[in-house]
């Protein structure tokens, strides 16, 4: 009998530690951007006069454990505050883990790229569409070059990722286009050809990369660390603005927020609303902004005493925040 409940209890213990094909994701911190980080600025603004906000404008995250075990997996199930994934859905097989983070770490610097970008031109500053890659062997290899700013496609004037990628596509495969560029400041025009996308078969491309920059009279930067994906892009952009102009978005109060931004300003939907939502709940927030494709789960998931607020651009976003500080309706999902 001693034997039989030894060989039990070792059984018992390797299933309750053994791997599982789940994981479990959880609330995860949220920041402040307008606020610090590690004792430095999230958003450092230097060269020009910024303003200070009474409340908070903070980003969301979802805190992924990727190695739970059995136990905390039924705890995952049974607790509403936590949700259990299949593993492949956050890590795809064939990818090692530190593959994934590295591209949720691009992932994060694109949408802080995105989000000066589109905060910077709704204020108004200038903005230019610069060839940071040239593909070898693509249409534009040879006719475009690295630091070429493009100006137009057929005469069309193109300075966001989004506006050229609707004019080059406007045509299928094979259509000659006219790119106008600027190079060394001296403009010109080359006509290319586009090719069908390498993944997709259909889609046009021209084979080259681009980065949005933006001429502004001061240094602007954001630091944050340990955080990977696209979804903090709205918040971050909030925050640029809010210290850029003298009004205080916030109206003194704590809002919370995610949403993957576009260098346009256009927002596109996220995961881990349910967790995120919890998470600004647990830190007083009175409002989220949710991204309008994130409404139905955001209503499934609602917390008490935070409104959920629909927005689908940063420029609806900024609106209703004012709504919020003047006390009219809101857009709610």
């Amino acid at each position: 009998m001693l034997v039989g409940a030894i060989m039990v209890a070792v059984l018992a213990t390797g299933v309750l530690t053994a791997p599982v094909p789940y994981v479990v994701l959880d609330p995860g911190p949220t920041v402040d951007t307008l606020g610090e980080s590690n004792g430095e600025p999230v958003i450092e603004i230097s060269g020009i006069e910024t303003s200070t906000s009474e409340g908070q404008l903070r980003l969301t995250t979802v805190g992924v454990n990727p190695d739970a075990s059995l136990p905390e997996v039924i705890r995952g199930w049974l607790d509403r505050e936590e949700a259990v994934v299949p593993r492949e859905l956050i890590y795809p097989p064939g990818q090692t883990r530190e593959e994934i983070e590295e591209r949720n770490q691009q992932q994060f610097t694109r949408s802080q790229t995105n989000a000066e970008a589109a905060a910077l031109r709704h204020l108004g500053y200038p903005t230019r569409l610069v060839v940071a890659l040239v593909l070898e062997d693509a249409p534009a290899d040879g006719l475009l070059a690295e630091g070429d700013v493009i100006t137009s496609v057929d005469g069309v004037e193109v300075d966001g990722i989004a506006e050229l990628q609707g004019e080059v596509t406007k045509h299928p495969p094979g259509t000659a286009r006219t790119i106008g560029y600027l190079r060394d400041g001296e403009p010109g025009t080359v006509e290319i050809t586009t090719a069908p996308d390498a993944q997709d078969g259909e889609t046009p491309r021209i084979g080259v990369a681009v980065d949005v920059e933006v001429d502004v009279p001061f240094e602007l930067a954001i630091e944050l660390d340990r955080i990977g994906g696209p979804s903090a892009g709205l918040m971050f952009a909030l925050g640029i603005i809010d210290k850029l102009q003298p009004e205080d978005l916030t109206g003194g109060h704590i809002i919370a927020g995610t949403g993957s931004i576009d260098d346009e300003g256009n927002l596109s939907g996220v995961g881990g609303v349910p967790q995120k939502l919890v998470a600004a709940r647990e830190i007083g927030a009175s409002a989220f902004l949710v991204p309008a494709g994130n409404c139905d789960e955001a209503v499934r998931n609602a917390q008490p005493d935070l409104a959920l607020i629909r927005v689908e651009t940063l420029a609806g976003a900024l609106d209703e925040l004012a709504a919020l500080r003047s006390g009219e309706e809101l857009t709610r999902c």
